[in-house]
């Protein structure tokens, strides 16, 4: 059976107990960390009603974080895939 580890997050007052692997707590510890600060910034700079307000934003707002890198990502591929067709091209025209 694979190692566990019994942690506990705190996000928006609220703890969660987990049980997780242990190659994945650094990554929840930083998650948890992020969403803390941003639920910090956006109480300062928003009038705001209640926590699940705050969190829903939070979740919009990484949910575009990942969105966008993937649309970037794409993007990138395609400009790749662009460079190494002409480059190809080069090859064949050079070699007949």
């Amino acid at each position: 059976m694979a190692e566990t580890l019994k942690i506990k997050l705190s996000v928006a007052d609220r703890v969660y107990p987990l049980t997780i692997s242990p190659d994945k707590e650094e990554g929840l510890r930083k998650a948890a960390k992020k969403i803390e600060q941003m639920i910090q910034r956006f109480e300062q700079n928003y009038a705001v009603r209640d926590k699940q307000d705050v969190l829903a934003m939070c979740a919009l707002q990484f949910a575009a974080q990942v969105e966008q890198r993937s649309i970037d990502k794409d993007n990138d591929l395609e400009q790749i895939e662009a460079k190494l067709a002409s480059l190809d091209q080069l090859l064949q025209d050079h070699m007949s």
